[in-house]
């Protein structure tokens, strides 16, 4: 299995161990990004890479190595500790330059293939804002299945989580670990992702963007094709 993980913080804390405590239950080959050591800017707004093509981004050298390994994965890992109710301000400003990877503009086909899994952690509340910023950019980018891993730790490092917590971690991660393993290979959309996909095939069939109609007529999705599905 290949795996590539994002971190979004650059410290190795709570969140960063219990990652790596499900990781290493793979056994697969990893390539992985701390934020925003290895990607610190921000989006300009210029759009574009809507307009016109996302390798005229301002940012492309830094962004296109991220991208290369999410095309490349089987398994794509983000994480982020709560950060006032949300991810890290650095991980959303890395998913803003992944716009035009939605499916309402140009998803990659090897999206729908492939398998997501959104960590985070806090010492009180917020996992759940926090795992939406990160898993609603997996699933407009069409990731066939998602899944999602938050807890309160009730601590501020990994060395002062109670036992309790610890084994709550343990059992959670084998789990969500012999899942991933059973299913690579083998995940397709569900009815909600291919739902969506139908009505911006129907978006792209009218046409409002040039760049995105022409992406999507080379693809064949206008017709027959699907990213799920073999090209015939």
């Amino acid at each position: 299995m290949k795996i590539v993980i994002i971190n979004g913080v650059n410290h190795k804390g709570s969140t960063y161990t219990i990652t790596h405590k499900l990781v290493d239950k793979l056994n697969g080959e990893i390539k992985e990004f701390f934020l925003p050591r290895d990607f610190n800017e921000f989006c300009l707004g210029c759009t574009t890479c809507f307009k016109k093509d996302e390798n005229l981004c301002p940012h492309r050298d830094k962004l296109k190595p991220i991208e290369d390994a999410l095309i490349w994965a089987d398994l794509i890992i983000l994480d982020s500790p709560v950060y006032v109710y949300h991810a890290s301000g650095q991980m959303k400003a890395l998913l803003d330059h992944f716009g035009y990877m939605w499916m309402v503009h140009r998803p990659n086909e090897t999206m729908f293939k492939k398998q997501a899994l959104v960590i985070s952690t806090a010492a009180g509340a917020g996992m759940k804002s926090c795992i939406k910023d990160m898993s609603d950019s997996l699933f407009f980018f069409g990731v066939a299945k998602r899944y999602e891993f938050g807890l309160a730790v009730q601590a501020t490092s990994y060395d002062g989580i109670s036992d309790k917590k610890k084994k709550i971690i343990e059992k959670k991660t084998t789990k969500i670990a012999k899942k991933l393993l059973k299913n690579n290979g083998k995940v397709k959309p569900g009815i909600k992702t291919k739902g969506f996909f139908f009505i911006m095939r129907m978006l792209q069939k009218k046409g409002w963007n040039p760049s995105d109609v022409s992406y999507w007529e080379s693809k064949g999705w206008t017709k027959k094709n699907r990213p799920w599905k073999k090209s015939k």
